[in-house]
């Protein structure tokens, strides 16, 4: 019986990383993907088949589309690849927002769609997509990463309603503090931002120090393996749920977003913010 194959964008470190060593070591055929040919050469030392696929670059998509159908085919597909950026909206330019956007939300569809393509045909296949906490729980400084999790979260959620009665499933992983390069990868996206005249010198000051500090301190962080293991119960699960939350705070953040009033789950997301 042949392997069952994945894909997996964003594999350079992080959740995307551990997930493709964990489903390697139980039998899945992984196509890691990253965007830098160095991490590409890397994995591949490492033994995996790695894909060079940037999710910006529409033509990197369609050629690894068709070398995947080419070497057999696809039965899932997980939309990992992203960064955030950390600054205030009104500091957001709208060429820092079509940037994130082009790669946390359009990447991301697009990939999606390339897939369905071969899930339709073979009637059969699982979506999984990196969301966030901070896709339904808005917190500030991070407007325009919030705004790119709202989008996938409303992506998500529509495209299950279109595959109603299909046996193709899309499923949300919505993590919390994960210890990882995510932040000391935002704060490098940040530094390219033309913030000279805001007025929030002092507190990008303050958070960036927090950013750059590799070490996550958080008390609730778990490893990123702790999604990649979320990954595979998805995989082996007959019917996935529509959301799996990783991490204490997403768990209890859904739940008080459901059951305080506005105003009060606001001051809770801004402390919880710094």
């Amino acid at each position: 019986m042949q392997n069952k194959t994945i894909l997996i964008t964003g594999c350079s470190s992080g959740i995307g990383y551990e997930t493709a060593k964990l489903l390697k070591q139980q039998g899945w055929r992984v196509l890691a993907s990253c965007r830098k040919q160095d991490d590409v050469l890397r994995l591949q030392q490492e033994g995996f088949e790695c894909l060079l696929l940037d999710v910006n670059d529409s033509t990197q998509i369609k050629q690894a589309f068709e070398e995947i159908k080419q070497k057999g085919g696809l039965d899932a597909v997980f939309c990992n690849a992203g960064y955030g950026l950390p600054s205030m909206v009104e500091d957001v330019s709208r060429k820092d927002l079509q940037g994130i956007f082009e790669t946390n939300v359009f990447g991301v569809w697009e990939v999606m769609n390339y897939a369905l393509k071969i899930f339709r045909q073979q009637n059969h296949g699982k979506i999984i997509v990196t969301s966030s906490i901070l896709g339904f729980a808005a917190m500030p400084f991070r407007g325009a990463y919030n705004s790119t999790k709202f989008a996938v979260e409303a992506m998500a959620d529509t495209l299950r309603l279109e595959l109603a009665g299909s046996n193709i499933s899309v499923s949300l992983i919505e993590p919390g503090p994960i210890q990882s390069n995510f932040r000391s990868n935002s704060a490098k996206e940040f530094e390219k931002m033309d913030i000279s005249g805001s007025i929030h010198q002092q507190t990008y000051q303050k958070n960036l120090t927090y950013f750059n500090t590799k070490e996550n301190k958080n008390p609730f962080a778990l490893p990123p393996s702790a999604c990649a293991e979320v990954c595979l119960k998805i995989l082996n699960a007959k019917k996935p749920k529509a959301r799996y939350m990783v991490t204490l705070p997403t768990k209890l953040f859904w739940g008080l977003k459901r059951i305080l009033p506005t105003f009060i789950f606001d001051m809770i997301c801004r402390k919880s913010a710094g």
